[in-house]
């Protein structure tokens, strides 16, 4: 069963699912515009999933760590994860926490503190992770957002009627997945429409997730080609950034990342994972983003 709690102030109401601290609404107060994508479970059941302690897929599902072989499902075990706490809440902040225990040992061998703190500023959500590694031995993990908005957003729009526009000229590519093993290639392709912009088209995903290791920008706009900007997400903190949708559905996903799927030619070694962090003893991590709805849709 669903628990949700909320946060509302006069522009925006947002719920999140107790079941992995998972966003699932973002809606205007005045209009009832719902921006998150609601999980229809015949195209995919998930709203905004967090991602601890992977991004993406491990090559066999497995990884390697100081002579051990150890299991994790794609993104980590955050995702559905009924172990997490409401450590707290105020009028504009709910802060979630997961504390190691005997089934996380079991596929990540460290002692940890996640958590997930959603604050809600005016039109803006913020969203912080943190970990603190209470271990007294260096931690090594990724970890990411992966929300999915509505797209189109209105009634008698076309998907193709919207663009992501990033705040920098871009000349990265994507790199492409390897769909039987859903790795890393090394293959890539060039996706922008405009030097600054990826135009949406229903099979735009047909190859799977955009993932990117090189972007310049640090915020990136889902616009409406003739109305203007939806809302912007700003990722300071994250140096990967995915986009995807299954093809042909009405929504698109905007994911900060600190971490990657593997490459298909991995060693496996968890220390030498592309995008890893380390963290030492008794220290702590944050990283930020910030979902931004554009006040035209809100007053």
């Amino acid at each position: 069963m669903k628990i949700l709690n909320k946060l509302k102030n006069t522009l925006l109401e947002l719920k999140v699912n107790h079941i992995g601290a998972e966003l699932s609404q973002v809606k205007s107060v005045k209009h009832g515009t719902e921006f998150m994508w609601q999980a229809n479970p015949d195209i995919w059941a998930n709203h905004a999933p967090n991602l601890f302690p992977i991004v993406g897929a491990l090559k066999n599902d497995t990884y390697n760590l100081d002579g051990k072989t150890f299991s994790l499902p794609k993104h980590g075990f955050i995702r559905s994860n009924k172990n997490i706490v409401l450590e707290s809440k105020s009028e504009n902040e709910l802060v979630y926490k997961l504390t190691y225990n005997e089934e996380t040992l079991k596929q990540f061998p460290f002692k940890f503190n996640y958590y997930v703190i959603y604050k809600l500023i005016e039109n803006t959500l913020d969203i912080t992770y943190k970990v603190e590694n209470i271990d007294n031995k260096t931690m090594y993990f990724s970890l990411g957002g992966h929300p999915a908005f509505n797209c189109p957003l209105y009634k008698d729009e076309k998907y193709s009627d919207y663009s992501l526009e990033f705040e920098k000229t871009e000349s990265s590519k994507t790199h492409l997945l390897d769909l039987q093993q859903g790795l890393v290639s090394d293959m890539n392709e060039a996706v922008f429409t405009s030097a600054k912009a990826i135009q949406l088209q229903p099979d735009l995903f047909n190859k799977d997730a955009l993932i990117f290791k090189d972007l310049t920008s640090r915020s990136v706009t889902l616009k409406h080609n003739t109305k203007g900007p939806i809302l912007s997400m700003h990722y300071n903190d994250f140096n990967y950034f995915g986009i995807w949708a299954k093809p042909n559905a009405s929504y698109v996903c905007l994911e900060p990342w600190l971490g990657i799927a593997d490459h298909i030619n991995t060693s496996q070694d968890f220390k030498t994972k592309d995008g890893i962090i380390t963290l030492e003893p008794n220290k702590s991590f944050k990283a930020s983003y910030q979902i931004e709805i554009a006040l035209n849709h809100l007053v």
